[in-house]
């Protein structure tokens, strides 16, 4: 399982983080706080406190989707 913070800015963001980790067959969520929804949903996304970092949780260790991911993760 691979694990990190992730902040999505703006409405431009969450549709390319979307959009990329919609081309992975594994499950992919974001935590915030004690909400958790699917990663691969634009409307669930928008229901997230995007105001600061949130949790993502993916079901893999794939090197391509850990690259992939780098320029959402916080710094």
């Amino acid at each position: 399982m691979y694990s990190e913070n992730i902040l999505l800015k703006s409405v431009e963001e969450v549709k390319k983080f979307v959009n990329l980790v919609s081309g992975f067959d594994f499950d992919i969520e974001l935590v915030s706080g004690r909400y958790v929804v699917d990663a691969k949903s634009i409307m669930g996304i928008f229901s997230l406190d995007l105001d600061k970092p949130v949790k993502m949780n993916a079901e893999t260790d794939d090197a391509k989707f850990i690259e992939a991911v780098k320029p959402f993760v916080a710094s």
